[in-house]
């Protein structure tokens, strides 16, 4: 026990010991630390004092610097201002010197024409007094001149009294008479002059027109004017006449049904004729039967399913076939139905020719007329192309292809003036345009030319006829005769009723109402045959 608390009282001490040891320790550390930072706080001090000392002098020299540059640039500032003030000082005297010298000159000027003036003007003086004078002795003359005047005024009164004694006629009689033959002679020779006129005109035109159309027709390589197209389909014996009737006659039936063509099947051999008025259901009906002879299996259902199939293909056939005419032709922006309504064309004729071919060669005809005479080529192929383009759907609507076709092009927003060509081309309606005038021209070539068109012996005879009953229909006309096939009509007058200058007005009459009242192609020539014949017997 004793020896426990000995040692309990031993470790109490070093206990102490160690406490107290530490507490000296962290006194010195403080002691140190507090010694430190009062040696670092002076060293800093006089650091800090030290850099102050050194930016003060520095800002002391940057100031004097900036005073010795601002007092050089102040320097250079008053320089350059003199300078610019001598400079400007100088060109001010240089410009007034320029000045009082131009001012100079100008006063020169106006003194020299102030004495052309002054000269001007005694001349002017001279030549008033001179005219005074003249004027003078003019009034003298006139005087005089009006005194003789009256004497021969009162002698012109003797003589005409004198002359209505002898003659018997009153002055206003006399002045009639004489008027009269005036009148009479100077519309024969007005006559005269315009017949020669014209008649030199027209040959100079004609040459002109002969050379462009022949120009044109020769350019234009059209392979054929006119084609006949027949619907007829060949047999390969007369023993298909019966398949294609059918049992009880379904067969023919079915196709006249999907096709809306009537087949005639009668004792011609080995043939079957297709009859319609559209053209496209035609050709569609003669394809559907070409491929059913050829394939030999006839009945309605495989009649409509080649129906429907010959119609598609058909379809393609036109819009390519428009297509075509429109790159052939050379020219674009066409409406797909207006492209569609050309291909059409290719399966209607007018009069034996090919509508479609037809539309191409007026086309490319104009085009070449108007390159020809420095026209718009476009406008007048367009025209051209588009003049016939209601013969497409003629049989589908009521009117004239004209009106037809000026309506399809309106609907499909063609140019007011392509429409008034399409309305113009048979003369309907007064041209608006020349390129008008040569679609008129292309299509009576196309039209005109040999084998392109056929007419029949009744339709040639009436067209004579109305040609010659039109010609007589004119006061003083003696007999008509329409002689080369239409081509020329000759009118004899009655030369007591007709003089020679009514015989030319009596031309151009008779050529007005035959193009007003009749269609032909081509040209027709007014032939006007005046003959005075005196006869006398010597007996």
């Amino acid at each position: 026990m004793e020896h426990f608390g000995s040692l309990l009282l031993a470790t109490m001490d070093v206990g102490l010991a160690v406490g107290l040891m530490i507490v000296l320790l962290i006194v010195g550390a403080g002691a140190a630390f507090g010694v430190t930072w009062y040696v670092l706080k002076r060293i800093s001090k006089k650091r800090a004092e030290q850099k102050l000392d050194e930016t003060s002098k520095r800002v002391e020299e940057m100031l004097s610097e900036a005073r010795a540059e601002g007092k050089r640039i102040k320097k250079e500032s008053i320089l350059e201002a003199k300078e610019q003030e001598l400079k400007r000082r100088n060109d001010f005297e240089q410009e007034m010197k320029e000045k009082r010298a131009e001012q100079q000159r100008i006063e020169a000027r106006l003194n020299k024409q102030e004495d052309a003036l002054e000269r001007k003007e005694a001349e002017l003086n001279k030549k008033n007094e001179s005219l005074d004078a003249q004027k003078e002795n003019l009034n003298k003359r006139l005087e005089d001149v009006s005194k003789k005047q009256e004497v021969l005024s009162h002698q012109h009164e003797l003589m005409v009294q004198e002359l209505e004694r002898v003659s018997q006629l009153t002055k206003e009689e006399a002045k009639k008479l004489l008027t009269e033959e005036i009148l009479d002679e100077t519309r024969r020779d007005v006559a005269v002059q315009v017949r020669n006129l014209e008649q030199q005109a027209k040959e100079e035109a004609d040459l002109n027109a002969k050379n462009i159309v022949t120009l044109a027709i020769q350019r234009c390589a059209a392979d054929h004017a006119s084609e006949v197209t027949v619907s007829v389909v060949p047999l390969p014996n007369d023993d298909m006449k019966a398949r294609i009737i059918g049992r009880e006659g379904r067969n023919i039936r079915a196709i006249e049904n999907a096709t809306g063509i009537e087949l005639i099947i009668d004792d011609t051999p080995e043939v079957v004729i297709l009859s319609g008025f559209d053209p496209v259901r035609r050709e569609v009906a003669r394809l559907t039967l070409e491929r059913l002879i050829a394939d030999g299996r006839i009945h309605p259902a495989r009649i409509e399913e080649t129906v429907e199939k010959v119609t598609k293909e058909l379809d393609q056939q036109i819009k390519a076939a428009g297509e075509n005419a429109m790159f052939e032709v050379g020219i674009f922006g066409l409406h797909p139905e207006i492209i569609k309504l050309i291909g059409r064309l290719k399966f209607r004729t007018s009069y034996g020719q090919n509508v479609y071919k037809h539309s191409i060669e007026v086309a490319n005809l104009a085009g070449l007329m108007a390159q020809e005479l420095g026209l718009d080529v476009n406008f007048a192929k367009r025209a051209g192309l588009l003049h016939d383009i209601g013969k497409a759907v003629d049989h589908e609507q009521e009117g004239t292809h004209i009106q037809i076709g000026a309506d399809l092009a309106k609907k499909y927003k063609e140019n007011a003036m392509i429409v008034n060509a399409i309305m113009a081309h048979h003369g309907d309606v007064e041209p608006k345009t020349i390129e008008a005038v040569l679609v008129q021209a292309a299509d009576a070539i196309s039209g005109a030319r040999p084998g392109a068109r056929r007419e029949t012996g009744s339709n040639y005879v009436k067209r004579l006829e109305k040609l010659e009953e039109i010609a007589a229909s004119f006061q003083g006309v003696d007999k008509s005769y329409a002689i080369q096939a239409g081509r020329e009509v000759r009118v004899i007058v009655k030369p007591d009723q007709v003089d020679d200058a009514k015989a030319l007005f009596l031309a151009k009459d008779i050529a007005k109402k035959i193009e007003a009242e009749l269609e032909y192609p081509g040209q027709i020539k007014v032939n006007v045959i005046r003959e005075f014949r005196s006869v006398e017997y010597a007996k």
